[in-house]
């Protein structure tokens, strides 16, 4: 399967260069200011996934992939610290060799449990440098993201569980009395959510700053936890 997919991708790759080379505009383009356009074409690959629209996704793969190319071109040209796609690729696939060593080493992985804690034993030791659970969160992450994100790192080092706790309670309400006090489903959440917007558009609040804001104190909290250990 995939050679046969082999000469369209040169032929993208092809692509890429040519236009780099020759396109005013693609020749003066930097990392910074493409930066904008991977975040964009990401968000669409997502949007055409959760449409369930086949023909869109493959559209916006090829978006993605698009902006991987061009951002190998412009490194290519660095004179100062050159790389290619073919070091990205090696990178890649290095790494992803190391990270799945049930499928290329001798190491046995027959729940998702153990894979994950595979994987993340790999990149702990490919990052020993790291100290905190929160190494390599990237802070330019959407509000809502990066709560998730920080939550689950943030219960790694015994910090925010308050907040499961307050769910269990409710949960155990919800048991006793029948009345739904929490969102089930997906949708449900999505309606708390857009309320919370609504409310925060009404006061003239700025949600994603809200929010972000109290993921940095949940993250500042997980670094002290973490000097006090």
């Amino acid at each position: 399967m995939a050679s046969s997919h082999t000469p369209e991708l040169l032929r993208a790759v092809d692509v890429m260069r040519r236009v780099h080379q020759t396109c005013v505009w693609s020749r003066q383009m930097t990392h910074d200011a493409l930066a904008p356009y991977a975040t964009e074409e990401a968000a669409e690959v997502v949007d055409a996934i959760e449409r369930g629209d086949r023909a869109g996704l493959r559209e916006e793969l090829g978006d993605l992939l698009w902006q991987v190319l061009f951002h190998a071109e412009v490194a290519a040209a660095d004179e100062a610290d050159p790389f290619t796609l073919e070091d990205v690729a090696a990178t890649l696939a290095d790494k992803m060799t190391r990270r799945h060593p049930h499928v290329f080493a001798g190491e046995v992985a027959e729940t998702p449990e153990r894979v994950l804690e595979l994987w993340n034993a790999a990149k702990a030791a490919e990052k020993p440098a790291r100290t905190s659970v929160l190494d390599g969160v990237s802070p330019a992450m959407p509000a809502l993201a990066l709560a998730q994100k920080v939550l689950g790192r943030a219960e790694r080092a015994g910090v925010g569980l308050e907040f499961r706790e307050e769910i269990a309670a409710s949960e155990a309400i919800e048991a006793d009395s029948g009345e739904a006090l929490l969102p089930a489903s997906e949708e449900e959440l999505g309606e708390v959510l857009a309320g919370l917007a609504a409310l925060a558009r009404a006061r003239g609040w700025d949600a994603e700053r809200a929010l972000r804001a109290r993921v940095r104190a949940l993250a500042d909290e997980v670094r002290r936890a973490e000097v006090e250990e």
